[in-house]
């Protein structure tokens, strides 16, 4: 066990490295980041920030050596920084299991490998995707295999001229092409898991999407308990056979004949956890803490029916493209409505800016607010 007092190392300096900081200084660790990016929303909150690129190994070994744990809040890290990072000091999850989930073409051949379902999907690993889309078959969705994420990298292929289109923008690019699935709701599962292998998942949450972003997360999701059930000991099973120390997130199809198909798995805090902030016994940080340094694992439930809306960029926008900061009283007004802001000075169309949550008795009395505030905001 890693008792509170001690460090962890965080790399990365977004939005959830910041809220993971804010929740292990809650339990009295010290917390230090590693962004090469330049000052960070993570770093504003840390006890301490080290910019440098992921290439200067120096620096990284003197921020391995600082800290008593190493976690991370993206994927998309360079495999040689891991391996300089884990020859110092624990890194949780294993570097192992970011080489799978890092790579889309590596993490559905994992999946395959190892049993779990997922839609019909075939290679283009040198960018010609067409006949990959033949064995697949229309419609279908290509998605860059490395750096996607928020939709980023990836097209629906409905039509022959679609295909054309997809071709050109793919060409040279490496790619898996999946099957389009006919779904009836979107939802994701975070388990929790220890070196001990001790487990808890969260309650599964359904996912709204705007433009292939994140919208709104509901919990409870609108689904039969038995799916509910299934789709928790699915996250699980996936958890331990990947080994994972930390958190993972699960998202999954769930199709319109009540199967469920996982479609991408994520090392880390997610977007559609952030309900757990304000709605959970246990937020996914606070877990994820307790999960790298030892700690027992905290209750996994849900206090009450929770939505957490993102607030994206987009929300500064006025007519002709002017920018002015949004109507903050219309969530903090609403004694039911909790606003949390990321720190990041640039909106921009699309970018992830904060989000809120509202709890209530009622989902869909819950829902029908979280529309109108955001409406407002």
């Amino acid at each position: 066990m890693i008792a509170p007092g001690r460090a962890i190392g965080v790399l990365g300096g977004g939005q959830l490295g910041r809220m993971f900081a804010q929740a292990a200084q809650g339990l009295g660790y010290r917390v230090h980041v590693y962004e090469p990016s330049g000052p960070s929303p993570a770093g504003a909150v840390a006890d301490r920030e080290t910019c440098a690129p992921y290439e200067d190994l120096a620096s990284l070994e003197a921020f391995a050596r600082s800290v008593d744990v190493v976690t991370y809040e993206f994927e998309n890290i360079p495999s040689e920084p891991l391996r300089v990072v884990e020859g110092i000091v624990a890194l949780r999850p294993a570097s192992s299991v970011l080489h799978v989930c890092q790579n889309r073409s590596r993490e559905k051949a994992w999946l395959s490998a190892n049993g779990f379902p997922h839609a019909r999907y075939a290679e283009a690993l040198g960018g010609d995707i067409g006949e990959a889309a033949g064995a697949v078959g229309l419609p279908c969705v290509v998605k860059t295999a490395d750096f996607g994420y928020d939709g980023k990298g990836q097209m629906r292929i409905a039509t022959e001229q679609d295909l054309a289109q997809a071709s050109a923008i793919f060409r040279g690019r490496r790619c898996v092409v999946e099957q389009w699935v006919d779904f009836e709701r979107e939802i994701s599962v975070i388990c929790a898991r220890t070196a001990a292998g001790e487990t808890r998942t969260f309650p599964a949450a359904e996912n709204l999407h705007a433009n292939h972003i994140l919208d709104l997360s509901i919990v409870p999701a609108r689904i039969a308990p038995q799916v509910e059930q299934a789709a928790r000991r699915l996250a699980e099973r996936l958890a331990g056979a990947l080994g994972v120390v930390g958190l993972l997130a699960v998202e999954m199809f769930l199709t319109r004949p009540g199967d469920l198909l996982v479609n991408e798995v994520a090392p880390r805090p997610h977007n559609s956890g952030h309900w757990s902030m304000d709605g959970g016994e246990t937020s996914q940080f606070e877990q994820h803490v307790r999960a790298v340094c030892g700690l027992p694992l905290g209750p996994s439930g849900a206090r009450n029916p929770t939505v957490m809306v993102n607030i994206l960029g987009d929300a500064w926008l006025r007519g002709g493209g002017a920018m002015a900061e949004p109507d903050w009283g219309a969530v903090l007004a609403e004694p039911r409505a909790r606003l949390h802001l990321y720190g990041k000075p640039d909106p921009r169309p699309g970018r992830k800016m904060g989000h809120f949550t509202v709890q209530g008795s009622d989902i869909e009395e819950t829902l029908g607010l979280a529309r109108a505030i955001k409406a407002r905001l």
